[in-house]
């Protein structure tokens, strides 16, 4: 439980702060290194960074829509599939860095069993 719960935050902290100087793909690098220095085992190598970038993803660009009154967000999810639904358009957004994180969390760890096997 200890692992996990360090395994969530450092990679919580990590990528926010990997995304002030990094584009979209610093939440990946960001489950990578913590993926290799606090390897998890079982399904939680990928549920773990997922559901800290998710939170993180969702949260900030609620944030981010909010200051706007949805308006940019309204227009995107009429461009694409969503019915014109800011809201549903937030969650994909935050589902697809979740997935792309879990994957890199999963990068991660094989890393490291490669190298120390």
């Amino acid at each position: 439980m200890y692992k996990k719960t360090l395994n969530f935050i450092s990679t919580l902290i990590l990528a926010i702060v990997l995304s002030i100087v990094l584009p979209w793909w610093g939440i990946m690098l960001a489950a990578i290194i913590t993926g290799f220095l606090i390897p998890l085992k079982g399904a939680s190598v990928f549920f773990i960074p997922f559901l800290s970038v998710f939170l993180f993803w969702l949260v900030y660009t609620f944030w981010l829509s909010s200051s706007n009154d949805f308006t940019l967000a309204n227009k995107i999810a009429v461009l694409l599939p969503l019915n014109g639904n800011a809201f549903l358009l937030i969650f994909v957004t935050a589902l697809i860095g979740g997935i792309a994180t879990g994957i890199s969390g999963i990068f991660g760890k094989q890393f490291k069993d490669l190298l120390t096997s």
